[in-house]
């Protein structure tokens, strides 16, 4: 008979995991193995969220392999759980702003995921804004909730800015309500005339935000799916990167932003406290104070030299991809193991 796991892992890619979601399951089933050799992993999956297979399945093959603790890495969780548990939860948006959720999302947070987390050995969340978040609308006690920020790698391959015929903001995300992306849309389209600089957004076309974007001198290009090398030399070619949302969780485009050395501009509800100090940051929903911070980035950038970046703000940016380096993907698994030690020896 196998040695009973000390950690059993929830490896599940579900219709509802976000990029970052995805990216952070990643980190965890490809470095876990190797930086945590004191402890005994075994990964499991299969099935969706919402689904019979999560709710029914799950626990059944849980009650197998018998762990000694189960670590969900996102909040999509079956209500009865046979193990002690931790759970990750990134954001609570679907409470926050309830207008925006679909029907059976709100049910499934206050009768699933609340009842879990507040069985949990411990909850694991990237900001230190989601702890009270946590306690305000699922009722989880503060103490039992480990902040344990997100990382980047340094990609493996060589990375060169993006070139286009005029410079660009970028916007790197899915186009739910809660990102308020016609703030920015209309932000930028107010922009002067003789100030011609594009707006790139990742994800499909969206006629209501070209709609918003009708007047523009730049032009709003929206570039469907994409990742990897090609979002890469976006972050790096950008003027500045724009993260307008009400809420997130950690916001990993922003710290891929950092990372390039690009300056960033978010919305205050928008930033992580990890990361506010090297964020130009405005109050949510103000198209004119976005506005104020584009022109900024324009005319610095004007000033530099037609093809070049924001001055200042690119100096700053560069200060703080030295000040984050530290957050890395192999930071955040080293800390969620130190978690399952501290559980385990309790």
């Amino acid at each position: 008979m196998s040695a009973r796991p000390d950690v059993a892992l929830d490896v599940r890619q579900t219709s509802h995991t976000s990029a970052g979601m995805l990216a952070y399951v990643r980190a965890l089933r490809t470095f876990l193995p190797e930086l945590a050799p004191d402890l005994r992993f075994a990964q499991f999956g299969g099935g969706d969220n919402f689904d019979v297979a999560e709710q029914v399945g799950m626990p059944l093959v849980l009650a197998r392999l018998r762990p000694r603790l189960v670590h969900f890495p996102t909040p999509y969780v079956p209500r009865f759980v046979p193990a002690p548990h931790v759970v990750t939860v990134h954001d609570v948006i679907d409470l926050e702003f309830p207008q925006y959720a679909k029907p059976k999302v709100q049910p499934y947070w206050r009768h699933v995921v609340g009842p879990v987390l507040r069985s949990a050995r411990a909850v694991i969340t990237d900001d230190d804004a989601t702890v009270e978040l946590l306690q305000r609308y699922l009722r989880v006690d503060p103490a039992r909730v480990r902040v344990i920020p997100l990382g980047v790698d340094t990609p493996g391959y060589p990375i060169a800015p993006e070139r286009r015929a005029r410079p660009y903001f970028l916007y790197a995300g899915n186009h739910r309500p809660h990102k308020d992306l016609g703030t920015l849309v209309s932000a930028w389209a107010s922009l002067p005339d003789g100030i011609q600089v594009d707006l790139v957004m990742t994800g499909e076309d969206e006629p209501a935000l070209r709609a918003l974007a009708a007047g523009a001198r730049g032009e709003l290009v929206f570039t469907g799916d994409c990742n990897g090398q090609r979002l890469d030399e976006l972050f790096r070619g950008a003027l500045a990167y724009v993260q307008p949302s009400l809420r997130e969780g950690f916001g990993l485009p922003l710290l891929e932003a950092l990372g390039a050395g690009t300056p960033v501009i978010a919305a205050e509800t928008a930033a992580p406290s990890v990361l506010k100090p090297f964020v130009h940051r405005y109050p949510a929903r103000d198209a004119a104070a976005l506005r104020a911070l584009l022109l900024r980035a324009c005319e610095e950038a004007a000033a530099s030299g037609p093809t070049e970046s924001p001055a200042a703000m690119r100096a700053d940016a560069e200060r703080a991809r030295a000040a984050t380096a530290h957050l890395t993907w192999e930071r955040t698994v080293r800390a969620t193991a130190d978690v399952y030690r501290e559980l385990l020896s309790a």
